[in-house]
């Protein structure tokens, strides 16, 4: 379910997902709440483009460390890449 930040205090969220389109987001987000995931979900810049970079904003999702694994495995049964690092 979708949490606002508060909901995970001090707790250090781990990036699992860019959507970068509005379409994308809105899916993962059907996908992690049926999931029963809690989220935290905000919009950020990232890279993109092959020819010319420039800065795009994309929804940045967010988990619990300990959620990571069965979130991983909601977003690849959903043929989602989960994010990662490197």
């Amino acid at each position: 379910m979708r949490r606002e930040a508060d909901f995970f205090g001090e707790v250090e969220l781990n990036l699992i997902y860019i959507a970068k389109k509005l379409r994308e987001a809105l899916k993962i987000e059907t996908l992690l709440t049926a999931a029963g995931i809690d989220y935290f979900v905000e919009p950020d810049t990232y890279t993109g483009g092959l020819l010319f970079r420039r800065e795009l904003t994309g929804a940045f999702f967010y988990v619990l460390p300990t959620d990571v694994e069965r979130t991983q495995q909601s977003l690849l049964s959903g043929d989602y890449q989960p994010y990662q690092i490197g």
